[in-house]
């Protein structure tokens, strides 16, 4: 399996549905387990749902820094 690929495709799920976005942070794993349609081990689990947090803080990261960018 291919994680990376996992985390982009629930980055990209949650990212583009508000309703997913509040179900993945009242029960990420459940969340990202209903978005990959798979019963993962829960290391793996855990591996994809940090991997999407780091993910979507960077995101909102790089967003705020090119909206301070477009201030100068």
């Amino acid at each position: 399996m291919d994680i990376k690929a996992k985390i982009d495709e629930v980055v990209k799920k949650v990212q583009g549905d508000p309703a997913m976005a509040k179900n993945f942070e009242k029960e990420p794993v459940k969340t990202v387990e209903g978005i990959i349609g798979v019963d993962l081990p829960d290391d793996v689990v855990n591996n994809v749902v940090d991997g999407v947090k780091a993910k979507i803080s960077a995101d909102k990261a790089g967003g705020i820094i090119d909206k301070v960018k477009g201030l100068f």
